[in-house]
């Protein structure tokens, strides 16, 4: 056995390598997630579909040009327990791995081409200095690598520290992020295609809020992806 196996078979012991969705110990050659649970997440295929529930959830309220979620979201399951590891847990590698796997499905899908950035959404300095990480930049992390399509996190910014969205009403979720976010460096991105980045989307007030700061920059196109949104 060469060092480097027997070193990790040491810090394997005292700090074991579990999957961050079902929490069952990773074999050899598995990362972050176990393969089991990589087949059975469960994949919306929204990416595909123009007029799929989430983009019709924004008809009237925001102008997007794409609206998609990797996986659908349930209590207690897998995808759960991987958002919860990523918010709570400091488990960023989840992230990583959120957004690795939304990179996959979007890559070749027609409605997400040309796109010039990947905007996560912003957390308040003093919550991402909490958290260690802002989990939305994680994930773009994860679909920048699997797209090459550049992070353009200086383009926006939180400039209110709001309470958790967490059990809110749907109307408590709207005012709790109005106007809270602020554009910055807006003449970069006229004539641009920018995809904002969030974990989960539930009601969406929270896009909604990112989008309305940027639709008035002339040329703009505006798309929106998450890791997972509200089960099927």
């Amino acid at each position: 056995m060469k060092f480097r196996e027997w070193l990790d078979c040491i810090i394997n012991l005292f700090y074991p390598r579990v999957c961050a969705a079902c929490g069952d110990a990773l074999l050899k050659d598995e990362e972050t997630v176990c393969l089991k649970c990589r087949y059975l997440l469960p994949k919306t295929s929204y990416e595909k579909n123009p007029e799929n529930p989430l983009a019709q959830g924004f008809y009237g309220r925001v102008k997007f040009h794409a609206v998609t979620a990797c996986f659908f979201f349930a209590k207690q399951g897998k995808v759960q327990h991987l958002i919860h590891e990523l918010k709570y847990k400091g488990n960023w590698e989840a992230g990583v791995f959120l957004g690795q796997q939304l990179g996959e499905s979007i890559k070749d899908a027609p409605l997400f081409q040309g796109i010039d950035y990947l905007v996560p959404v912003p957390l308040h300095p003093k919550r991402e200095k909490k958290r260690g990480y802002n989990q939305s930049m994680m994930i773009a992390r994860g679909i920048s690598e699997i797209t090459n399509i550049p992070i353009g996190d200086k383009y926006l910014v939180r400039v209110v520290n709001t309470a958790t969205q967490t059990k809110k009403s749907k109307e408590e979720r709207f005012q709790n992020v109005k106007d809270i976010f602020q554009v910055c460096h807006a003449e970069e991105l006229q004539g641009k295609h920018i995809l904002l980045i969030d974990d989960v989307l539930t009601t969406g007030a929270t896009l909604e809020s990112c989008a309305h700061k940027f639709e008035n920059i002339p040329g703009i196109t505006i798309s929106a992806a998450t890791a997972a949104c509200a089960g099927n």
